[in-house]
């Protein structure tokens, strides 16, 4: 459920010959996402190693992002100006183009063309349409059923040549970029945001969790200036947050999952991979629905299991 062909570890080793299972959600999906099946249930387990990244936050409804992503563009293109989009190559643009085209389709936004300028997403894109059979049958069912696919409409482009991909800061009509890396700290993003930050007419929508010290995360704070390359930049662009794209599990996910387990046999929790105030308030979290015990683990510890 968190990306394509993602997965969770059950391991099983004999202690003192009684069987000792420890579970690792690593990125833990959600359930209502585009393309993607809802996680499936993970067997008892003694112990679980899980991840935290949202583990003081939730998220937006997934039903609402459509909507919202539709006005963003028609706003920007209101005014003549792209809506640049910082987006993970795998999944997270997958999940925008798969929206775009029912948007297009359906008439909700005009008719401007929509750039992926990213080459590892160019690829991730060709593995997405080699593997229909890991989709989400109810929401997908439509696009699979007609011979282009969901990652193929009429205004979309894929941009692989360097070359191509500098032609599109010369544009001067509205379009969308959704473009690398995610966290705007490298990839062909960081061109466009240069080109694109001071031009009050662009928006530049944000789509996924931007880490601390990131240009996304300036970003993302709505900072008057960022540094780009070294010089700062003012921001004269709209920036329009939204939360519910996120492929990493929100508190109250976390929760479902964690107590969908069995309770008679998980004996600790394990918190990883989350800034601590979010461990913190999803340890909390977790007691309150009666979890047994919780544990934040510190990067390298080393942890005894019986």
């Amino acid at each position: 459920g968190h990306i394509l062909g993602s997965a969770m570890a059950r391991l099983e080793v004999q202690n003192d010959g009684e069987p000792l299972v420890v579970g690792f959600t690593g990125d833990l999906g959600r359930k209502n996402m585009p393309i993607l099946r809802d996680p499936d249930p993970l067997p008892a387990v003694d112990y679980l190693v899980c991840e935290s990244t949202y583990g003081d936050r939730l998220h937006d409804d997934m039903s609402l992002a459509e909507s919202e992503l539709a006005q963003v563009i028609n706003d920007a293109a209101s005014r003549g100006g792209r809506v640049i989009i910082p987006a993970f190559a795998v999944e997270r643009t997958q999940e925008l183009i798969f929206l775009l085209h029912r948007l297009h389709d359906a008439g909700r936004i005009p008719p401007i063309p929509v750039y992926v300028d990213s080459p590892m997403a160019v690829s991730a894109t060709g593995i997405f349409r080699a593997h229909g059979e890991c989709f989400d049958t109810d929401v997908c069912s439509g696009f699979l059923e007609c011979a282009s696919g969901p990652f193929t409409f009429d205004s979309l482009h894929y941009i692989s040549d360097p070359e191509e991909s500098k032609k599109l800061n010369d544009l001067h009509m509205p379009c969308v970029i959704i473009s690398a890396s995610g966290m705007c700290e490298a990839g062909r993003i960081v061109h466009h945001l240069l080109h694109g930050v001071g031009d009050p007419r662009n928006t530049i929508l944000i789509v996924g969790f931007m880490a601390a010290n990131t240009l996304g995360r300036a970003l993302a704070d709505k900072r008057p200036e960022v540094k780009i390359f070294g010089q700062l930049h003012e921001v004269k662009a709209r920036v329009k947050i939204l939360n519910a794209f996120s492929a990493h599990a929100d508190y109250r996910e976390i929760g479902e999952f964690v107590t969908s387990l069995d309770q008679t046999r998980l004996k600790k929790v394990f918190l990883v991979h989350g800034e601590p105030s979010a461990q913190t308030h999803l340890r909390e979290h977790l007691l309150g629905l009666g979890v047994r015990s919780v544990e934040i683990l510190k990067h390298g510890e080393a942890v005894t299991l019986v």
